[in-house]
């Protein structure tokens, strides 16, 4: 009876005498420079140092399967976890092929490669790695990496890594072969020392199991060099392993197109999910979360339904999130909304309420519902709410639209209809200069002032504006036009601030009004609205800058008056 599990530590050259499977359900391969980098010179590194010593690179987890070439069996390993460092090492090996002169150092490198078909000895063709995540992966792995030469070329190579079109594994591979050719050719690195070293000094442990369950529990206790799992891998293996063999596939290139969309914030949107399934804050990490709250409560089946439950969401937030409302409703303010809320909120906690609304209703006055949630989710904000309630707010939106019989509902219920306007106007009254809100605040103003026929747009670079500096030159007209007092109570008020599509320059922010409106200003009244408004003003004074702020007060408050 075979060992549950399976251990051992390899040299490089034992371990690429054995042949491995990247399965369907991986993640791509994501090394970007410095990964390659610093594999690269951790083992030049370990070379010098001591080329006697042996030089760990950290471990692989397998599912060990049987394999078959034609009706020959073999051991295969499917690669759980390990992916990036393996990868790496099999395009460098493939370099050392094509950059040597030497003729054992091309065989050696070309036999971990691939083994050439051998009729006369019942020796099939194969490649030492079999890429299964994709097909065009397997084209490129074929054409750059098993054929003799190929990764000298650079051009093809460039063009490749560069093709925002291309699949996300091929465009790193490519990149991965143009960094380690870059390193040797700087580092002027003796390829002989240095593949001696790594195929006979440079070791990994590999933990195995012919159990799948039992590797998918290594799997999720181990990390890549340099690329830590994400909770999301972990759920990806560890519902792939329930779905029926036949159509694993899809649903892990399902899953690829998932990262590739959200990439970092991937774990974020299956923490929305996980929300609108439990409605409470989160306690735990991402998965426990998952196992203990919705696959053991029986919530979410493993499996097929995970997969189709998360697909649907992506397609939710990709209609609420990244379409545009202006030909539905004819204006821009529902996008000019969601705008300000994903580039200045300080957490996407409103999304999971418009994701179930969305999926419960549709478009049937969705952009009410976006209009009110954004209310209450900056009020609560400015009003210094803790973020657990804040979070069990939204929370008891979501459950308000699963009992709710329509939209109006939802629309009418207190949840998202009840402000203390006194409050929020006393907040709005003090010093915002330096308060998280402040930006938002400014923004919401801007969106104000700008109407709903005209699209916010947002420049990359902005900056919170004084009119009145906080530290006016002794000569200037400031010290004229404002007392001590006055520069002490007004400074950091509403009235006194805006936005500047750009970086602040200290040095100009101090110059008088005049000679900011020429110079300062004026580069950004296209942009805001509320610039434009001060650049009517010939100066700016005590009154003046008291009834901008009173404006802009009453602007806000008449806005979270509104039904």
């Amino acid at each position: 009876m075979a060992k549950e599990i399976d251990t051992d530590k390899l040299a490089v050259n034992t371990l690429f005498e054995r042949w491995f499977r990247v399965p369907e359900y991986q993640r791509p391969y994501v090394w970007e420079e410095d990964n390659i980098v610093e594999l690269l010179e951790d083992i030049a590194t370990a070379q010098i140092e001591d080329e006697d010593n042996e030089y760990f690179l950290g471990s692989l987890v397998f599912n060990i399967k049987d394999g078959y070439s034609k009706n020959q069996k073999f051991k295969e390993y499917d690669l759980l976890d390990g992916q990036q460092r393996l990868t790496t090492l099999f395009l460098l090996i493939a370099i050392g092929r094509d950059r040597t002169n030497d003729a054992t150092l091309k065989d050696t490198c070309s036999k971990y490669i691939y083994q050439k078909e051998n009729k006369f000895k019942g020796v099939p063709e194969r490649i030492r790695i079999e890429y299964d995540i994709r097909e065009d992966v397997k084209d490129f792995v074929n054409e750059y990496i098993k054929n003799e030469g190929n990764t000298l070329k650079i051009k093809e190579l460039k063009d490749i890594s560069n093709d925002k079109n291309r699949d996300k594994n091929i465009k790193n591979m490519a990149n991965a072969i143009l960094v380690i050719h870059n390193y040797f050719e700087e580092n002027n690195i003796s390829l002989m020392d240095y593949y001696t070293y790594l195929f006979n000094k440079v070791s990994l442990i590999y933990v195995a199991s012919e159990d799948l369950d039992n590797a998918f529990k290594l799997f999720t206790v181990l990390n890549d060099r340099g690329i830590k799992l994400r909770s999301s891998d972990i759920l990806k293996a560890t519902n792939l392993k329930e779905v029926n063999e036949n159509e694993r596939k899809k649903y892990a290139i399902m899953w690829e197109d998932l990262e590739n969309q959200f990439d970092d914030y991937f774990d974020n949107f299956l923490s929305h999910i996980r929300t609108i399934l439990v409605k409470t804050k989160a306690r735990k990490n991402l998965l426990d979360e998952y196992e203990e709250l919705i696959y053991k409560k029986g919530i979410l089946e493993k499996g097929k339904d995970t997969f189709e439950l998360v697909k649907k969401y992506k397609d939710i937030y990709n209609t609420v999130l990244e379409n545009s409302y202006y030909d539905k409703f004819r204006d821009y303010e529902t996008d000019n909304i969601i705008t300000i809320m994903k580039e200045t909120f300080p957490s996407d906690i409103w999304i999971p309420p418009l994701l179930k609304y969305y999926d419960k209703y549709g478009f049937e006055n969705i952009d009410v519902f976006i209009k009110k949630v954004n209310k209450k989710a900056s009020y609560e904000w400015i009003l210094q709410y803790t973020p657990t309630r804040r979070i069990e707010n939204m929370n008891s939106i979501i459950k308000i639209i699963e009992e709710s019989e329509s939209p109006e509902a939802v629309l009418e219920h207190d949840a998202l209809n009840v402000f203390d306007l006194d409050k929020l106007k006393q907040i709005l009254n003090e010093d915002i200069y330096g308060r998280r809100f402040a930006k938002y605040i400014l923004y919401k103003l801007e969106f104000l002032r700008g109407g709903d026929n005209q699209k916010l747009n947002i420049p990359k670079h902005i900056s919170v504006e004084h009119v009145l500096p906080q530290t006016p030159n002794e000569e200037s007209q400031w010290m004229k036009d404002f007392t001590a007092e006055e520069r002490e109570i007004w400074t950091n008020r509403i009235g006194n601030l805006v936005l500047l599509s750009r970086i602040k320059n200290s040095s100009l922010n101090r110059l008088d009004f005049e000679e900011k409106k020429k110079r300062y200003f004026k580069k950004s009244i296209e942009v805001f609205p509320c610039i434009s408004k001060i650049m009517q003003n010939d100066s700016w004074t005590i009154d003046k800058l008291k009834s901008n702020h009173d404006d802009q007060i009453k602007l806000l408050l008449d806005y979270y008056s509104k039904s």
